[in-house]
C-alpha cells in the first residue's frame, strides 16, 4: 500500500497512546513525529514543515477541563496557521472539543480512537491542508501585503525596506489595529533571514509566572512540572526573527531580564547556569508611549534604547483617507478566496461609509467587519448593513468642534452597551486588549455596569 506524503506530529503524555497512534499511522502516511512534553512543540514545528497535529487536550494528572489543549492550539495556529489541527479527547468531554472547532481546529477524536475514523478524519484533514496550501499559491497576489498610498504609510514601509537589510533592532509603535505584527512580518520577510522562522511572542498574555519559562526556557526539575528540557521562545527563533509584541505590557521587575538576553544575545534557562548563544533578529511593538513610560519610570530607559536601533511609527487609520476605500477591496478580495466567494462587491452606500468610518479600531476592526459581511451578505453585494456601521458616528473633517476623543467615546460606550458590557467581546470588536479597553473606560468616565 502506498504511503500518503504526509507528516503528523501526535502530541499526548501518555506512551502508549503516542506508540499506537504511531504504529497505525506509520502505515499510512510517510512521516510521523511523536511528542509526550506539549511544552517542546514550538520548538519541533520551527524546525519541521508539519502538515497536521493531532493533540491531546488535557497533560496534568487530575484536570480534565481542556485548557492545556486550547492553548497549545491557539500556540500552534499563531506560529503555524495551515497546519490543520485535530484534537483528542475522553468520551463525555465533548462540548470542550467542539468549542475548540471555533478556535481553529479542523476536527476532533474521541479517546479511545475507532481506527477506520482516526484515519478518515486524518486523510480529511491532510485534504484540508493541501486545498490551504493550493489556494496560496494561486491566490499569493491576494495575500501580499497591503501598503497604501499616504504619505505616513509610505513613509513607514520606506523606513522597514531599509532596516529589513540589517540587523537592527526594531521598535514598531501604533495604535491596537495598525498592523504592527503585518508589519513585523514584513520586514521578516524582506530580511536574509526570511527563510528562516519568525516566531511572535504576545507579552502582554504572558503571565508573570510563566514568563521567564516562555521565553526562555527551562532544564529538566526546574521547577515542580518541568519533566523535561524546554527550550523557550528566543531559542525556537535561532537564526530567525523573534517579534515580541505588547513590550510595553512587560513589568518593571522582568524588564532586566529581557534587557540581559537582548544586550548579551544569550539567554539561560530556568534551572541552569550555562549561557546559550543566540543569532536572533529582534523586533518590538507596543501601542504605549515609550518615551512617557521612561520618563514615569514604568519603562527602563536602557531596554527602551537597546530596542529602539530603530523606530517605525504606523499611522491610525483614520489619519489615511485615501487608503481606506483601497484598503477595504484588498480586504474584500482577501475574504472572498478564504470563503471561495465569487464577484462580490461594495455597494455605492457601504463604500461612502467605509470612506466616512472612524475606524477607531484601525485596520482589524475594517477586516473583522468586512469578514462578517462576506459571510453575511446577500445576493454578492455588501450594504451598510452587512457591515455594521450604521450605528457607528462618522465625522466630518471639515467640521470646526471635531474632538476625535468625544467620537472614541460615544463608539466605545455604543459597543459596550451592544454588547452588554461583556469587555472581552467589546475590546475583540473594537480591536483593543481589553487592558487598553479598560483605561479608555477609566478615561472617559465610563462605569461598567
Amino acid at each position: 500500500m502506498k504511503k500518503t506524503q504526509a507528516s503528523i506530529l501526535v502530541i499526548d503524555d501518555q506512551e502508549d497512546i503516542l506508540f499506537s497512534a504511531k504504529m497505525l499511522l506509520k502505515k499510512h502516511f510517510e512521516t510521523i513525529y511523536t511528542l509526550s512534553n506539549p511544552k517542546n512543540v514550538i520548538q519541533l514545528l520551527a524546525e519541521n514543515e508539519i502538515d497536521l497535529v493531532v493533540l491531546d487536550m488535557n497533560y496534568r494528572i487530575g484536570f480534565e477541563d481542556g485548557k492545556e489543549g486550547m492553548y497549545l492550539l491557539k500556540e500552534i495556529k499563531k506560529l503555524v496557521p495551515n497546519t490543520v489541527v485535530i484534537l483528542m479527547t475522553a468520551f463525555g468531554k465533548v462540548e470542550t472539543a467542539v468549542e475548540s472547532l471555533k478556535l481553529g481546529a479542523f476536527d476532533y477524536i474521541l479517546k479511545p480512537w475507532d481506527n477506520d475514523k482516526m484515519l478518515e478524519t486524518i486523510k480529511k484533514g491532510i485534504q484540508e491542508r493541501r486545498k490551504v496550501v493550493s489556494k496560496e499559491v494561486k491566490n499569493d497576489n491576494v495575500t501580499s501585503y497591503f501598503i497604501g498610498q499616504s504619505k505616513s504609510i509610505e513613509k513607514a514601509y520606506a523606513l522597514a525596506q531599509k532596516v529589513a537589510k540589517t540587523d537592527a533592532n526594531v521598535l514598531i509603535l501604533g495604535e491596537n489595529g495598525t498592523g504592527k505584527y503585518v508589519m513585523a512580518n514584513y520586514i521578516h520577510q524582506n530580511s536574509v533571514r526570511k527563510n528562516e522562522v519568525f516566531i511572535p511572542v504576545d507579552l502582554g498574555s504572558l503571565n508573570e509566572n510563566i514568563f521567564e519559562s516562555e521565553l526562555f526556557g527551562y532544564a529538566k526539575g526546574a521547577f515542580t512540572d518541568a519533566k523535561n528540557d524546554t527550550v523557550g521562545k528566543f531559542e525556537a527563533a535561532q537564526n530567525g526573527t523573534i517579534f515580541l509584541d505588547e513590550i510595553g505590557n512587560v513589568p518593571l521587575h522582568l524588564q532586566s531580564k529581557l534587557l540581559q538576553v537582548i544586550q548579551t544575545k544569550t539567554v539561560t534557562r530556568l534551572g541552569e547556569t550555562k549561557q546559550r548563544h543566540l543569532n536572533v533578529r529582534i523586533i518590538t511593538a507596543t501601542n504605549m508611549n515609550l518615551k512617557e513610560e521612561v520618563q514615569q519610570k514604568n519603562f527602563r530607559e536602557d531596554l527602551y534604547y537597546r530596542i529602539n536601533t530603530m523606530e517605525i511609527v504606523l499611522p491610525a487609520l483614520r489619519e489615511r483617507k485615501e487608503d481606506k476605500i483601497p484598503l477595504a477591496q484588498f480586504l474584500l478580495e482577501k475574504m472572498i478566496a478564504k470563503y471561495e466567494r465569487n464577484e462580490i462587491v461594495f455597494d455605492e452606500k457601504a463604500l461612502e461609509q467605509i470612506e466616512k468610518h472612524a475606524w477607531n479600531g484601525n485596520i482589524r476592526e475594517m477586516e473583522n467587519r468586512i469578514e462578517r459581511a462576506v459571510i453575511l451578505c446577500e445576493n454578492n453585494m455588501i450594504n451598510v448593513a452587512d457591515l455594521d456601521l450604521e450605528i457607528i458616528t462618522t465625522y466630518d473633517e471639515n467640521t470646526d468642534d471635531f474632538q476625535l476623543s468625544d467620537i472614541e467615546k460615544v463608539a466605545i460606550e455604543k459597543v459596550l452597551v451592544k454588547n452588554e458590557f461583556n469587555i472581552s467581546k467589546s475590546a475583540e470588536e473594537l480591536g483593543l486588549s481589553r487592558a487598553s479597553l479598560y483605561r479608555r473606560m477609566e478615561k472617559y468616565g465610563i462605569e461598567n455596569n
